[in-house]
């Protein structure tokens, strides 16, 4: 457990680390398919394209993420309306996730958001408990511009304290 005081100097020094806002899409073995609103994604590796994707402990979704399972990641642009409110929300399991939302379908056979910026399609290759999240490791299999790409403005993510969203 952190003293008050070490919090105090790493909770506004670390919320300042940017990361961009995406729509994390799986779905699970009975067809049921949902979005989540993620900011912790990171590129990890550029051979194979690789990212990182950390989703709380407490949400069900993790139930979902096993080794080999597909994913879309759907970059949010900024200024997004749309897709940030929506999925900010979040679904319980058995709530359909993608009314109203514009969607085409992945060459996984997950949706991609049309009105992203842009996708990136794969699956999970690895993961790993840290701290009150879980972190999974996915090779990016193909990608998919929503926008033209010198367009592109992404949704970044920067706190004011480290320690909450």
């Amino acid at each position: 457990m952190l003293s008050e005081q070490l919090k105090e100097e790493v909770a506004p020094i670390l919320g300042r680390i940017p990361s961009g806002v995406f729509i994390l899409v799986a779905g699970n073995e009975a067809g049921q398919k949902t979005g989540l609103l993620a900011s912790w994604i990171q590129q990890a590796s550029f051979e194979p394209p690789q990212v990182t994707v950390a989703v709380n402990k407490s949400r069900y979704l993790n139930d979902w993420l096993k080794v080999g399972s597909p994913v879309t990641l759907n970059q949010v642009k900024k200024g997004d309306g749309l897709l940030f409110k929506h999925f900010g929300k979040g679904f319980d399991p058995d709530v359909e996730a993608f009314d109203s939302i514009d969607v085409a379908e992945s060459k996984n056979g997950l949706p991609l958001l049309k009105a992203a910026m842009s996708s990136l399609e794969g699956s999970i290759v690895s993961s790993m408990v840290a701290g009150d999240h879980v972190i999974y490791l996915v090779d990016v299999t193909a990608a998919t511009a929503h926008q033209d790409i010198a367009e592109f403005e992404p949704f970044v993510h920067i706190r004011k304290n480290g320690f909450n969203y």
